[in-house]
């Protein structure tokens, strides 16, 4: 049996109770109460510290001065707030409360053990409080029931993803990656290999409508899309006839033919060179910008129109899509492909393995404010991936610019430090497991220190995540030892031309 800690006071219930001791704990501790022939395990979620003799109705700061020098250091009390977790062996919330005055104890390590010890998991790092207890988290779960890793910027999210990437290779994970700053390319995991693969897109795959928004052709720009939607359908229809094309070089032959048509008719009828005026222009500005797209992405549209993201996925590694070169509509279009080919594979059973799709900067995409093209398929996978093995992450440092339906949806979660309000709130609003106390605790969390909710682990967790072992995306730059080896590297090459000019004798 482990020491006593404190005792209940007041009216206790069935989900909380508030204790006094002499000994001060921390908060996020884990503690039994036993009666009822149960062992109920709780977490305190808060702990105030005061004075019987020095209390709040004092207004004269002497006297607090006073009181402290005759009496030394002053005797003080602990009052503290318990959530009830539940039963320790089947996390059943008791149906009678605790008895007041009942004693409160420490949990133990083999107590502990119980709660997070479990088959086909995970190790993302210790209880906070007591760190010799690791915490694992439930694989299938989490994947299945996806997963959202949010933080304020420092806080440690980058080296959780990294933990949490490297832990699912040792399982021979199949993953996923949307790096929009190319950093993961660079990281050597421990537990498995890495695939590097191009940001590339079959242009016949695109719809209508992303041709639109990568030409930047306005909604009001009616004659615009007419004739880009005549060239479109006239390239479609070459595809499905079976002709093996360049999509974009057979809409820009289309548009230029069409000019040069225009063209002669002007020239053999004056009476209709004004009519045709407005619609000559229009022709020429999507042949203009036809030919810009050809040119501004001529590395995100193979050459041969073959280009297939999803083919390329090896699995048992992480599979990283590097997007740093890539502009945000670009960004948005890949992810919106990949992911509606991987759903419709899986349900067809052409992929044959689950996949784990971890999108950072998640807010890029799936933004509460504004409608973009991955929006819908992130959504639907976060209602019905679960189904057909498709699992998503959702990294970001802006968890008040997400989607909060399909935040909604994701049923895990591992937060960081949160400091602004409109963040907590949104996360709060849109996460049925977090409470209000421990919403209270995300602006005091330290670096790497995280809250972690959800069906991956059998109780919300204050943990301590563990540091990944080498190269972390995401880490601040030194800025002062980057600015002293520019001075150095500068002197050094003055030193050298001054060497040359004294050897040649100038």
């Amino acid at each position: 049996m482990t020491e006593i800690i404190g005792r209940s006071i007041g009216e206790t219930e069935t989900g909380s109770l508030e204790f006094i001791s002499k000994k001060l704990s921390a908060i996020g501790e884990y503690v039994c109460i036993d009666y009822n022939d149960m062992t109920v395990l709780g977490m305190i979620t808060a702990v105030n510290r005061g004075s019987l003799t020095i209390d709040s109705d004092i207004r004269n700061p002497d006297l607090v001065e006073k009181i402290h020098a005759l009496e030394g250091d002053l005797e003080h009390y602990v009052r503290g707030y318990i959530m009830i977790l539940g039963d320790i062996h089947t996390l059943k919330i008791p149906r009678t409360p605790a008895p007041p005055g009942i004693a409160i104890r420490k949990a133990t390590k083999e107590e502990l053990e119980i709660v997070f010890q479990k088959p086909d998991s995970i190790r993302v790092g210790t209880v906070l409080t007591q760190p010799e207890v690791e915490v694992r988290v439930d694989v299938n779960k989490m994947v299945s029931r996806h997963l959202a890793i949010l933080a304020m910027t420092g806080a440690g999210k980058s080296n959780t993803t990294t933990v949490i990437i490297d832990q699912l290779l040792a399982k021979k994970g199949t993953l996923l990656v949307f790096d929009m700053h190319s950093e993961y390319g660079s990281i050597d995991f421990s537990n498995g290999k890495k695939k590097t693969i191009a940001p590339k897109i079959n242009p016949k795959d695109l719809t209508i409508g992303e041709f639109k928004s990568l030409m930047h052709i306005g909604e009001n720009a009616v004659n615009q899309e007419k004739y880009l939607r005549d060239a479109y359908n006239h390239a479609r229809s070459k595809v499905v006839d079976g002709h093996k094309i360049n999509f974009i070089k057979e809409m820009g032959e289309y548009i230029s033919d069409l000019a040069r048509r225009i063209e002669d008719e002007n020239k053999k009828h004056e009476s209709i060179k004004q009519v045709n005026k407005k619609h000559y222009e229009s022709i020429k500005q999507v042949e203009f910008k036809l030919d810009s797209l050809a040119k501004r992405y001529y590395k995100l549209f193979d050459s041969n129109d073959e280009a297939d993201i999803v083919e390329l996925i090896t699995p048992g590694r992480v599979n990283i899509i590097s997007l740093g070169s890539v502009d945000e509509r670009s960004v948005d279009i890949i992810v919106k492909h990949t992911l509606t080919k991987i759903l419709r594979q899986r349900k067809s059973g052409e992929l044959k393995v689950p996949v784990f799709c971890i999108i950072e900067e998640a807010h890029m995409i799936v933004s509460e404010r504004r409608s973009t093209e991955s929006k819908y398929i992130i959504s639907k996978i976060a209602r019905e991936g679960r189904k057909f093995g498709v699992g998503l992450c959702l990294v970001s440092q802006s968890p008040k610019s997400l989607d909060s339906e399909t935040l909604s949806q994701v049923n895990n979660l591992i937060i960081l430090r949160l400091v602004e309000p409109n963040d907590q709130k949104h996360v709060q609003n849109s996460s049925e497991s977090l409470s209000s106390d421990l919403l209270k605790q995300l602006p005091s969390l330290n670096i790497g220190e995280a809250i972690l909710l959800g069906q991956m682990t059998n109780i919300p967790t204050m943990v301590k995540i563990d540091e990944f072992e080498g190269k972390v995306v995401g880490t601040d730059l030194d800025i002062l030892k980057e600015w002293q080896n520019s001075v150095v590297e500068e002197e050094e090459e003055e030193d050298s031309q001054f060497d040359f000019i004294d050897d040649i004798g100038i």
